[in-house]
């Protein structure tokens, strides 16, 4: 293959859509560096797994020579950002923007080279624009247009409101790209429509329009619902070393293929071969504990991972932690499962009597650690292993009730 085949190849690697592939094939091929953009608003201030996708694709874009900028949307953020939303998200306060920006920065060199990261804020430039500016701005995007975004349309069809606000953001959104002559913009598959809208307006203002690639929105813990704190199966990127590895062990073996695609940056053909080791008779097990200890590593070090590795082994393979555990999926109610139910309901023992009995006599764990509270509930979209007595053991996935 040509330099450019690879480049191709590699920054393909878990991308959900690349529009257009010939476009930047093109661009490659010219030979200088890329612009490559990737806009975060600062809606909280921890980031999770799941916003490191797109951050492993910046990454790759630098290890290739190409530039980034890291957005970090403080203007937008004051709008709220409706992607994916059927109501209208509330906008942050300038206070809030800047104190959950304040703590990116320290969060993304664990994946991005400093040296390579360009950090930019739209309010640099979107907060001096002037009113009839950015009307002149909104000139340049129909409503028609707006309600082709799917959210948008759902919303004006089934007579929930849509404030005008609202529009503005992925005008700004695209404004950003022309503003920053992007050639490249990343986002998660909900952003498609607003990266678009880049392309459209860069093709206004006299440039080529940028190419943009969607990436998948990471699945949480639970194997079924999207990464998000909100529902309890994230694996912040600040947790500590045990409990990171920890939660990461508790993903099914389906699920582990798709965080090695997304997660990892081990060369897929290195992945392949974990597959055809598992097939051969290696235990799924053995693999897991690798991408467990890259993304420790990535984030706390590899003395950390290790030790972590260790803590683990300690709690579950010395306690005779079988080598195939069961899964099991339960409906959690809004309001979460009691825990005395789930370990009913997952077969673990005969009633809720015995589990809370099982429970005061301190026989019931949760991934390793001593369950003591009778009174915990569990979330939709939580994953753990609970383990009664010496030999009954499940891998429990809760998804949402209805």
């Amino acid at each position: 293959m040509t330099q450019v085949d690879e480049q191709i190849e590699t920054l393909k690697r878990g991308c959900h859509e690349l529009l257009l592939e010939s476009e930047l094939t093109e661009r490659l091929k010219i030979g200088r560096p890329l612009r490559v953009k990737a806009g975060f608003d600062p809606t909280a201030p921890d980031l999770h797994l799941g916003h490191t996708v797109l951050l492993n694709k910046l990454r790759q874009f630098q290890d290739l020579g190409h530039e980034t900028l890291f957005l970090i949307g403080d203007f937008t953020g004051m709008i709220g950002d409706p992607s994916g939303k059927n109501t209208t998200r509330p906008p942050l306060t300038p206070d809030e923007v800047a104190a959950n920006a304040r703590t990116y920065e320290d969060q993304i060199f664990k994946v991005l080279d400093p040296e390579r990261t360009a950090i930019v804020f739209n309010s640099h430039w979107m907060g001096s624009m002037s009113s009839a500016e950015m009307i002149q701005l909104a000139s340049r995007h129909t409503v028609a247009r707006m309600l082709e975004r799917d959210d948008f349309h759902k919303r004006y069809t089934g007579g929930q409101p849509i404030a005008i606000h609202e529009f503005l953001y992925p005008l700004v959104q695209g404004y950003d790209s022309v503003h920053l002559k992007a050639d490249v913009e990343l986002g998660g598959t909900d952003q498609k429509f607003n990266l678009l809208v880049g392309r459209e307006l860069q093709k206004q203002f006299g440039q080529p329009p940028q190419v943009v690639m969607t990436m998948p929105i990471l699945e949480g813990l639970d194997g079924v619902q999207k990464m998000s704190k909100s529902l309890g199966n994230y694996v912040g990127v600040q947790e500590p070393p045990n409990e990171m590895f920890g939660k990461l062990m508790s993903i099914s073996d389906d699920l582990m293929w798709r965080y090695f695609e997304l997660l990892s940056f081990r060369p897929m053909s290195e992945v392949e071969g974990y597959r055809r080791d598992i097939e051969a008779g290696t235990n799924p097990r053995d693999v897991k504990f690798l991408l467990c200890e890259e993304l420790v590593t990535r984030f706390h070090g590899a003395a950390a991972a290790e030790q972590a590795r260790q803590a683990f082994i300690q709690r579950f393979q010395k306690g005779a932690m079988p080598d195939e555990i069961p899964e099991v999926s339960l409906a959690a109610p809004a309001d979460g499962l009691p825990v005395a139910n789930l370990l009913k309901q997952a077969g673990l023992v005969g009633s809720t009597s015995d589990a809370l009995r099982m429970i005061r006599q301190g026989a019931v764990r949760m991934d390793g650690e001593r369950l003591e509270d009778t009174a915990v509930r569990l979330p939709a979209g939580s994953a753990a292993v609970f383990q009664v007595g010496k030999r009954r053991f499940a891998r429990v996935t809760l998804t949402p009730e209805g």
